[in-house]
């Protein structure tokens, strides 16, 4: 057995055991610990491809900067996971349900699957000489699909400023910045003249 299947089973196990263990884990830090692994076994998986360039975006963007920042907010924010688990059974029937139907659709389409000759072409025709896999991938990426590439972007967009409203809170009795009305005062509403004897205190 050669070392290449041998890595493809190791990473391909690890994650499909950390992809399980982010949806099962009680303690949300703990899930992100996971998918932090997981995300790092897709990478080796790519590498194998030859994919270099998807692995290091997978670790830079999503393990460096996305399951960090999800890793802060979940240790930051107070949330009372509890009350939040409290409907998981009100509501288990209907998602059991979705997640049946999704996993027949996704049998239904692995049944029916069938590879274009097209594709095997291309995926047989050697890369142009002189273009890296970096290069090819910009530049498919940036003709082909530049508008499903924009779109993507602006979904993401749409996601983090849905994130940003959902978790912003405003406790009572805490004086926040208010640019109308500091640019609405007047000097003399700003400003208190007066005038102190001498060697007075006010």
């Amino acid at each position: 057995m050669s070392l290449v299947p041998f890595f493809f089973y190791l990473f391909s196990a690890v994650l499909i055991g950390a992809a399980f263990m982010v949806i099962s884990a009680r303690n949300p830090v703990h899930s992100v610990l996971f998918l932090i692994l997981a995300f790092f076994n897709a990478a080796g998986l790519f590498v194998l491809l030859g994919a270099e360039f998807l692995a290091m975006i997978l670790v830079v963007v999503y393990v460096g900067a996305v399951a960090v920042l999800f890793l802060f907010v979940v240790m930051m924010l107070d949330v009372d996971f509890a009350e939040l688990r409290q409907g998981f059974l009100r509501y288990l029937p209907a998602g059991a349900s979705l997640g049946l139907l999704v996993l027949v659709e996704m049998a239904l389409v692995v049944g029916v699957w069938k590879i274009a000759p097209a594709s095997l072409v291309n995926v047989s025709a050697p890369m142009p000489p002189g273009m890296t896999n970096t290069m090819a991938l910009g530049h498919v990426l940036y003709t082909q699909y530049a508008y499903l590439f924009e779109a993507a972007g602006i979904i993401l967009l749409t996601a983090m400023v849905g994130a940003i409203i959902l978790t912003l809170r405003h406790k009572p009795g805490v004086r926040r910045q208010k640019i109308a009305v500091q640019n609405a005062r007047t000097p003399a509403e700003a400003v208190e003249i007066r005038k102190v004897p001498n060697r007075q205190g006010i």
